[in-house]
Parts: C-alpha cells; sequence; structure tokens
C-alpha cells in the first residue's frame, strides 16, 4: 500500500543516516582528540581511571624533582666531605712530621692553621638553595623544626635529619600517602659547644667518680637521664652537657654534649676522646678507653686524681671537628696530642662522606625508578584511553561510503509519494 501520509522508506533511511551520522561524529572526535574516551560520557569507568592514574603522573614529576633537588643538595655535602677528608688526611701527615724533634713546628702549626681555615671555609661554602648539610647552625634553625624533637633538648643544634621526597604511596583504599629519604647530617665544622645551665638531671646520669690511685683504673658509667619519668627513665637528651673534672693537671673542661640519636656508648666515646687529647696536651700520664657506656681512665705515674661528674642541660653541641681547633704542634706534647686526635676526626668525616654517597645512591636508583614508573603509567593511561588511528582511518572511510549511501536510500525514499501522481494522470 502506498501512502502520501507515511513513507516508511524515508524513516527507515533517515534513522540509518542518523546512526551513521553519529557513528561518523564520534569517530572524527576520536580523530581530532586522538582518544577512544576523551569524556566521562563516553565509558565513565575508563575516564575515572585513567584520571585517577593522569594524577598520579602529575605527582610523580613533581617527586623527580624533588629527587633531583635532593640529589644535588646530597651531592654537595658529599664532595664537601670528601675534599675534607682529604684536607685532614695532609693534615695527618704534618702531624706525623711534626713528632720529629729536629723540625720547625712553628712553621708546621702555621700550615695545620691554613687548612683549618680551609676546612672551616668548606663548610660554610657547602650549601645548596640555602641548605646546608655540614653545619647545624645556618639561619636559626633548630633540631625541633627539622625531625620534631620535643623535651629538654629541643632546639639544641648539632643534629638532624632533612627528607627528600621519594614517592606517593597509594593503598587498597586510595588512600595516598608521602614518603621520605632522610639524609642525616654531619656537622664538620669546628665550633665550640656550649654548656647549658639547667641542672635538673640527677647524679647518676654518670656513675663511678672518685679517687684513681698511681697506676690503677677506675670506670665511669654514663647512665642518662634518670629523673623525670616523662621523658623515658635512662634516655640521653640533645643538649645534656657531660663534663669529667677533677684531673690532677688538667686545667680544660672535659666536656661532651649530646646530640639528638646520641646513645651511652656515643658519649661515653666522645668524652673518651676529649679527655686523652686534653691529658696529651698537658703531658698529664692520664688515658682513657671506653666501650658501651663505660670509660676506663687509667691513672699512670699521677700521685692523685680525682674524677667528678657534672651534668647540665640546655647546652649547644660543638661541630664534629671540634679538636681540630684546638690542634697545636708547636709543643712536643701538642703534638702527640694532634696525633692521638686525628685519626678520630679524619673517621668522622670519611663517615659522613660515606654516608652521603649511600644517600645519593639511593636517590639516584629512585629517580630512575620513578622515571620508569612515570612511563609505565603513561603506557598504562594510552592502552585505555588512546584511539587505534589504523582502525579509525578504516572505519572513517567505511562510514563515509554508509553516508552516502545512506543519502541515496532517503533520496529514493522521498521519490516514493511523487509516483502516486502518476495513477492520477
Amino acid at each position: 500500500m502506498s501512502s502520501i501520509l507515511t513513507n516508511n522508506g524515508a524513516m527507515v533511511a533517515l534513522a540509518t543516516l542518523r546512526t551513521i551520522n553519529t557513528d561518523m561524529a564520534k569517530t572524527q572526535n576520536e580523530i581530532s582528540t586522538g582518544k577512544s574516551v576523551s569524556s566521562a560520557r563516553e565509558n565513565s569507568a575508563i575516564w575515572a581511571i585513567s584520571k585517577t592514574m593522569e594524577s598520579d603522573v602529575s605527582g610523580f614529576k613533581g617527586i623527580a624533582d624533588s629527587l633531583a633537588l635532593g640529589s644535588s643538595t646530597i651531592a654537595v655535602a658529599r664532595s664537601a666531605s670528601e675534599q675534607i677528608t682529604d684536607l685532614l688526611t695532609e693534615i695527618k701527615g704534618k702531624i706525623v712530621a711534626a713528632q720529629e724533634e729536629n723540625v720547625d713546628r712553628d712553621k708546621i702549626q702555621t700550615d695545620l692553621s691554613a687548612m683549618r681555615d680551609q676546612i672551616s671555609s668548606i663548610v660554610g661554602a657547602a650549601q645548596f638553595n640555602g641548605l646546608s648539610l655540614l653545619s647545624n647552625r645556618e639561619g636559626g634553625a633548630t633540631v625541633a623544626q627539622i625531625v620534631g624533637n620535643t623535651g629538654a633538648g629541643a632546639g639544641v643544634l648539632g643534629s638532624g635529619t632533612v627528607g627528600v621526597l621519594a614517592s606517593l604511596d597509594r593503598d587498597s583504599a586510595g588512600n595516598v600517602s608521602a614518603s621520605n629519604i632522610s639524609a642525616g647530617k654531619a656537622d664538620l665544622s669546628t665550633t665550640s659547644g656550649t654548656a647549658g645551665a639547667g641542672t635538673d638531671l640527677a647524679a647518676t646520669a654518670m656513675t663511678g667518680a672518685g679517687a684513681i690511685t698511681a697506676g690503677s683504673t677506675a670506670t665511669m658509667t654514663v647512665v642518662g637521664d634518670t629523673t623525670t619519668a616523662a621523658r623515658g627513665g635512662n634516655r640521653v637528651l640533645a643538649g645534656d652537657a657531660y663534663t669529667i673534672g677533677g684531673l690532677t693537671g688538667i686545667s680544660n673542661t672535659v666536656q661532651y654534649i649530646a646530640r639528638d640519636g646520641d646513645t651511652v656508648t656515643d658519649i661515653a666515646r666522645g668524652l673518651t676522646e676529649r679527655l686523652n687529647f686534653e691529658a696529651k696536651s698537658a703531658g698529664v700520664d692520664i688515658s682513657a678507653t671506653s666501650s658501651a657506656g663505660a670509660i676506663d681512665i687509667t691513672n699512670g705515674t699521677t700521685a692523685s686524681v680525682t674524677t667528678t661528674s657534672a651534668l647540665t642541660t640546655a647546652g649547644t653541641a660543638a661541630g664534629g671537628l671540634e679538636i681540630l681547633a684546638d690542634i697545636d704542634v708547636s709543643t712536643s706534647d701538642g703534638a702527640a696530642a694532634a696525633l692521638s686526635a686525628i685519626e678520630g676526626l679524619t673517621q668522622t668525616a670519611i663517615r659522613a662522606a660515606a654516608d652521603f654517597g649511600s644517600v645519593q645512591g639511593r636517590i639516584d636508583i629512585q629517580s630512575e625508578y620513578v622515571s620508569s614508573l612515570m612511563d609505565s603509567l603513561k603506557s598504562g593511561i594510552g592502552s585505555l584511553v588512546d584511539a587505534d588511528m589504523e582502525e579509525t582511518s578504516a572505519k572513517l572511510q567505511a562510514l563515509q561510503v554508509q553516508q552516502q549511501l545512506g543519502i541515496q536510500a532517503l533520496s529514493i525514499a522521498n521519490q516514493a509519494p511523487q509516483n502516486i501522481l502518476a495513477l492520477f494522470r
């Protein structure tokens, strides 16, 4: 049946042409954007996943910049530590030469002073973007600001860590947290420490003080802070100044000021190094060794030695090469004291350089991983949303042919009512 009111053929042709035009518009959009999913309307699940991954890539770009900055900062500290190690090695050679009686020790001391000044210059210049890892006294920064330390020792300069942003970690619940690579500061300055005025620590923080007869050995033990339960008993607090006094013939103070992270073993070692240096500088036959927080003090030929211990709080820790500022080889006693101290100073610088090198190596490995991870994420995003251009091109050509045929079919269908006129002629 033919009708001039209803043209079924035209309706079918029009519906087909609309579908073809819709598919062509989608195909042309894929060609222009290069994406098969460019909006949430097209595939909300895939779009949401791709956007989350894209945000992660953006975050990792920031992490890559942070790692580059951190690596450069650590590299400056490592290079400076290595140069300081080389200078200390040269200083050791001159100190060994000063052990000979028939040398001009004053000239050697002049050379040593120049090298010591150069070390101080290196420490002062070893900063990157205002941050120095070889001195903890810049800009008024405190340990509390660096590592969040609290308690009586908070704010004591001389130790601390710096965190380098290294990764973004996403758990199964979708929560994101940042993780850091920590680099410990290593104060290689020659600045002296300052004992605080607080005296709230118990005398039991160091035990074993008393008289030492000639030819005998007595033991002093570093215990720690035992007075305030809120701080945790037997805890070493930064800024606690441990002092040994009453040593016959030694006028200078034998003192060590604790840093953050120190143990009783570290304090005993520091006191031992200072006691041996002061004893040899004064030509006194007193020597000490330390182990696990215990200090064994031996009285050689001195008639009487009486040791007393004192403790104060809220002091300022010294630089790691503090003793270097006191080395004086112009006398035979001073040369002997310098020889006993230089090995420890060299090891301090070597340890700092090695630690910085280890951290820098880890940062470089993490940087390579982050770069590889970003490439993998970008590849994953592409596999989800990128259009297959070969398939899209072939599809476009097919749709263009279908569109032309649809237009022809619609034209033919629209001509059908004209044939009805022939029936009325």
